[in-house]
């Protein structure tokens, strides 16, 4: 039973959020962010009681309208609860639930064990799971699979169990690598999962597996906007991305950067107001 402290930033600005979120993360030892109303929030919890004004002053220039809350929590059993939250999720012939799940995996499913931790991904939300139904909507078997932002590392282990191929996973976030190395073990794949730190496309491991049939981008849509000339470098003729992270309004922008570099729409997947975009390199002729 722990006692600990909850810090609550409600915002208007969903641009700022991913910021936010990562400003919390390293004043908290867990950290989530979901939509509410017409904005955003981001939690987190803390063994240790968090400043409140300083909180303040290092989101004024993220987000001017940030409101904090600082609060304390009442000691309850987290571990159990937290696993209680996560019931196990069947995604098309995927099949996530956490470690702590002790009954059937259904026939033919492709079992994928991921605990809820300090990094996202748990198959729970809509762009996780718009990932999972747009890989197995892929027909041809990717040779090179790249993972870019793995969060737990939720896609690349799919990716791996459901090919049987390498795959490459970076994040930002050195938290969310060594998450997903844990759950690589976890799943009886860390032979096939590279993970690094990684900011972007521009680094040597990507450079030298490049270029690659399958990219997952689970992120957010201005960042996707941003690295799309970057994906499409690296992308092989004919390649597959699936983008994922936007919410259906902000598809069109998305697409369009991607047009620019040459890549064109195949599939899309609408879940709960989110949406995942298939799209594709041409071949060469």
């Amino acid at each position: 039973m722990v006692s600990l402290w909850r810090v609550i930033v409600d915002l208007t600005d969903m641009a700022a959020a991913g910021a936010v979120a990562d400003a919390v993360g390293e004043r908290c030892e867990a950290v989530g962010a979901f939509e509410r109303g017409t904005g955003w929030r981001v939690e987190g919890l803390s063994r240790d009681k968090p400043n409140q004004a300083l909180l303040e002053a290092s989101f004024l220039l993220l987000d001017p309208s940030a409101a904090v809350t600082v609060e304390r929590v009442a000691a309850r059993d987290w571990v159990g609860e937290n696993q209680a939250g996560f019931p196990p999720i069947r995604t098309g012939r995927f099949f996530v639930h956490g470690s702590h799940y002790s009954g059937l995996v259904p026939h033919a499913a492709v079992p994928v064990v991921i605990d809820a931790a300090t990094a996202f991904g748990t198959g729970e939300h809509a762009t996780t799971r718009g990932c999972l139904v747009a890989l197995e909507q892929i027909a041809r078997q990717p040779r090179q699979i790249l993972d870019m932002g793995c969060g737990t590392g939720i896609l690349a282990i799919a990716a791996a169990k459901y090919w049987r191929r390498p795959v490459l996973a970076f994040d930002i976030d050195p938290e969310a690598v060594r998450v997903t190395r844990v759950n690589a073990r976890c799943n009886d794949v860390a032979r096939s999962i590279r993970a690094a730190v990684a900011a972007g496309y521009r680094h040597r491991d990507i450079a030298q597996h490049a270029p690659f049939d399958l990219v997952f981008a689970n992120i957010l849509a201005r960042p996707l906007m941003g690295m799309a000339p970057d994906l499409a470098r690296v992308l092989a003729p004919g390649g597959i991305a699936v983008l994922s992270g936007l919410l259906a309004r902000q598809e069109t922008m998305v697409l369009a950067a991607h047009r620019l570099q040459g890549l064109y729409l195949v599939g899309r997947i609408a879940l709960e107001g989110w949406h995942t975009l298939i799209v594709a390199k041409r071949a060469y002729r």
